[in-house]
């Protein structure tokens, strides 16, 4: 979508706003026209033949007509700026609101390699500048245009050929502006991605404010910043420059103009072929002429800006959407069983270099499974291409029979539940976190999910319990106190499918006790996926299935797979087992 075809869509919605904005600076034009022919007729009167204080009558007529003229301007400045400006931001809401909305349907390979601030950046900074075109430059060239389009009638009028000698510097103005949007707009462009850029890495950087400290890299991490301050003030400055060249050669190019006009309008005069209040009304008009002229370079900067904002959000709007709804794709009929079956599936990132391949399983519902191997052969990948996080680039994954394609995203997610080793909390209350998977759920509810997790008695010996804020992810809860929060927010989702990715690890072995007793009474009646380097976490596992080199090597049960010679999984086990009678023995 171009940049002023983006914008202009959802300024369809502010129609009415834009037309009485559009009426008013009309008017506003008729009331700058007015002003100068009524001190020229003033002047005309009281410097004409008989002139008299009998003219006061008259006088006082004009003088009545220009107040009226003066609270019609007040009221309609008010209308067109209002307006405007309801428009403007009405259009920055739309837009900031629908990228969001795209931005949750794109796939999770496109934010693997985007930095959150720059994203932020898109929302908030770049569509900032929409209500500039809106409110700002749109009404701005609007009044200047139909300004200059209408002085030059009037001047036309009063002397056509002063008014040929004074377009002269016009094509000059012209040029200089094709010149400068030219340059001025990829400027801008740059001025908005180091912004970005700063954004980005302030976002990093309080984020892992603890990290920094940890390792005393506040100097390093200062100069960063210093940097990206300083790379935005010189495209900053750089855009500015492209301005400061282009304002006065405008002033100046049309300042050409008066000159013109006060050499032949006073030849004209000493002349007697034009009136003196005719001259004096042509220097009036003349000065409206070349406002907009001048007006257009402030406008065409606000223009330019808000196009190179534009053209980032179109970008953004761009990438194409994660996995979608399917052609004639179902809601799912109730709750699923929770048999799973991947039938030769494979999946690769990026074309022909293959993450996974051939992969067959089939899991029965209410089974456990776990996944085994080593680090990098794809175990988080496979599960995230059953609630369709990806699709495989080949294969059919199916769910109680039918292939999870021939279901909707929504209603196929919501049979999923899944806990992961990095738990993500927001920033909020306990109870803001614990209902997200479910804000329908009761009070009673949630502290039986809580209880379930073995979370409820940390959670009341909070300082203000369930209402506790717990900070930016979590930060003022412990590794197992949030990993206990993630189990009691699957618990509270109830899904039949539950996806278990190192859901034990780094913690203590009580925290891990506790952890342990949660997911036994989670998993009770699901079917499980379970994703562990600990093998022995998985021992009990119904089938567990073992991937390396992309491919499955090895299936079976941990009795079964311990019996074959120079297997993997009894490679792997013999490994742990060691390792750990090691570190018993040292301890």
């Amino acid at each position: 979508m171009k940049p002023f075809q983006l914008i202009f869509t959802y300024a369809k919605k502010y129609k009415l706003a834009l037309t009485i904005t559009t009426i008013s600076m009309l008017v506003l034009v008729g009331v700058q026209l007015l002003i100068p022919w009524i001190i020229k007729t003033l002047v005309g009167t009281i410097t004409g033949p008989g002139a008299s204080l009998d003219d006061m009558p008259f006088v006082t007529q004009l003088a009545v007509v220009v107040l009226l003229v003066y609270l019609a301007r007040a009221v309609m400045q008010f209308l067109r700026s209002y307006l405007a400006h309801l428009a403007g931001w009405g259009v920055v809401a739309d837009v900031r609101t629908y990228i969001y909305e795209h931005m949750q349907r794109l796939s999770l390979r496109f934010y693997e390699d985007k930095q959150v601030g720059q994203l932020m950046s898109n929302v908030v900074n770049d569509t900032d500048l929409f209500e500039q075109l809106i409110a700002h430059a749109i009404p701005d060239v609007v009044v200047n245009v139909i300004t200059f389009i209408a002085v030059t009638a009037v001047l036309l009028a009063l002397n056509w050929q002063l008014t040929l000698l004074s377009v002269i510097p016009i094509p000059f103005v012209i040029l200089s502006l094709r010149v400068y949007a030219r340059y001025v707009r990829p400027a801008f462009r740059r001025r908005q991605k180091d912004l970005g850029d700063l954004n980005a890495t302030l976002n990093d950087n309080l984020a892992g404010i603890r990290e920094i400290k940890a390792f005393t890299r506040e100097n390093d991490e200062a100069q960063r910043i210093h940097t990206r301050i300083d790379n935005y003030r010189k495209s900053l400055l750089n855009a500015l420059k492209l301005m400061a060249t282009f304002q006065p050669f405008v002033d100046f190019t049309s300042s050409l103009g008066t000159l013109i006009v006060i050499y032949f309008g006073g030849q004209l005069a000493l002349k007697g072929t034009l009136p003196v209040a005719d001259l004096v009304a042509f220097f009036l008009y003349l000065e409206m002429f070349y406002t907009p002229v001048r007006a257009l370079s402030g406008a065409w900067e606000a223009v330019q800006g808000s196009l190179a904002g534009a053209d980032r959000v179109a970008d953004l709007i761009a990438e194409s959407e994660e996995p979608h709804n399917t052609p004639g794709a179902l809601a799912f009929p109730g709750q699923a069983r929770g048999e799973i079956s991947l039938q030769d599936v494979s999946f690769a990132y990026i074309p022909d270099s293959p993450v996974l391949e051939n992969i067959n399983i089939h899991i029965p519902a209410h089974s456990v499974v776990a996944l085994v191997g080593p680090t990098g052969v794809g175990k988080s990948t496979l599960v995230s291409l059953i609630p369709r996080f990806y699709d495989p680039t080949s294969g059919v994954i199916s769910l109680d029979g039918r292939d999870i394609l021939t279901y909707t995203l929504d209603s196929l997610r919501q049979q999923i539940s899944i806990v992961l080793q990095d738990v993500f909390l927001f920033y909020g209350t306990v109870r803001e976190n614990l209902l997200f998977g479910r804000p329908d759920a009761s009070e009673a509810e949630m502290v039986a999910a809580a209880q379930a997790a073995n979370a409820h008695e940390f959670i009341t010996q909070l300082p203000d319990g369930y209402d506790t804020l717990i900070g930016e992810r979590g930060v003022k809860l412990s590794g197992g106190q949030k990993q206990r929060l993630s189990i009691a927010r699957a618990v509270l989702k109830d899904a039949p499918i539950l996806i278990l990715d190192e859901a034990t690890s780094s913690v203590d072995t009580e925290t891990e006790l506790l952890i342990q007793q949660a997911l036994e009474r989670l998993m009770k009646g699901r079917t499980t996926i379970i994703i562990a380097h600990r093998l022995s976490t998985v021992r009990n596992a119904d089938q567990i299935v073992v991937l390396e080199d992309k491919a499955i090597r090895e299936k079976g049960t941990h009795a079964e797979l311990l019996q074959l010679e120079n297997g993997l999984y009894r490679r792997l086990h013999s490994v742990q087992r060691d390792f750990e009678q090691t570190l018993e023995t040292t301890v």
